[in-house]
C-alpha cells in the first residue's frame, strides 16, 4: 500500500481490536538484527549486560508512568524481551473532565461540520493512537531504554515493531507465564537463538 507515493508498512496489530481496552498482552520486543545488546546466557543464567540491567530496570518503571498498567511475567533475553502487560479497567476522574473552557470549546465544535468516524478501532488508531494504549506505553518504554542506554555511550537499537498476542483466558495466560518463566533455560531452542 502507497501513501504520499511512498510505500507503507501495515500495522501488526489487530484491526478489530482497541489495544486500550482492558486485557492482559503478551508482547516480545526484538533488539535490531536481533544483536545480543542484553548480555548472555551462560549455564542456564541470564547475564545481563549494563543495556540489559536499563532494560530490566525501566520495564519495572512502566506503572509509575501508566498507572493504568501492571506488570505480569517478564523476561531480558540477549536479544528480545517478553513480558506481561495487563491494562486495568480505567478510572475516570470527573474534576479533570470539568474545566470552564471546555464547555466554551464544545459550542464552537458543535457549529463545525462533523467529519464522520472510522468505524473499526484499526482505523481509529491510525487516525488518534491515544494516551494509554498499547502502543504508546510500548513505545514509551523503547525510547526509555534506548535514551538511558545512548546516555551512557553504548550503541543500541531496537526493532522498529514489536509483536504482540492478546491473552484471552486464564489457560492461555498461564501458558504464556510458563514460556516466559522457561524461556532462559530453553534458549537453544528459542527461535531468536542464533
Amino acid at each position: 500500500m502507497k501513501f504520499k507515493n511512498r510505500y507503507r508498512i501495515s500495522s501488526a496489530r489487530a484491526p478489530w481490536w482497541d489495544y486500550g481496552n482492558t486485557a492482559p498482552y503478551f508482547i516480545t520486543i526484538c533488539t535490531k538484527n536481533r544483536e545480543y545488546y542484553f548480555g548472555d546466557i551462560r549455564n542456564g543464567v541470564m547475564h545481563l549486560s549494563p543495556t540489559g540491567a536499563i532494560a530490566d530496570v525501566l520495564w519495572y518503571q512502566i506503572p509509575h508512568h501508566f498507572p493504568d498498567w501492571e506488570l505480569g511475567r517478564f523476561v531480558v533475553m540477549p536479544n528480545h524481551i517478553h513480558g506481561i502487560l495487563i491494562k486495568k479497567p480505567a478510572i475516570i476522574e470527573m474534576a479533570r473532565a470539568v474545566e470552564t473552557r471546555h464547555a466554551v470549546e464544545t459550542r464552537h465544535a458543535l457549529s463545525l461540520p462533523q467529519q464522520p468516524l472510522p468505524s473499526t478501532p484499526g482505523q481509529r488508531r491510525f487516525r488518534n493512537p491515544g494516551k494509554n494504549t498499547l502502543s504508546t506505553v510500548v513505545g514509551s518504554y523503547k525510547s526509555s531504554v534506548t535514551r538511558h542506554v545512548r546516555r551512557l555511550g553504548f550503541e543500541f537499537a531496537w526493532q522498529s515493531r514489536f509483536h504482540d498476542n492478546i491473552i484471552r483466558d486464564a489457560s492461555a495466560y498461564d501458558r504464556i507465564t510458563n514460556y516466559i518463566d522457561k524461556n532462559v533455560a530453553k534458549w537453544s531452542e528459542d527461535r531468536f537463538y542464533s
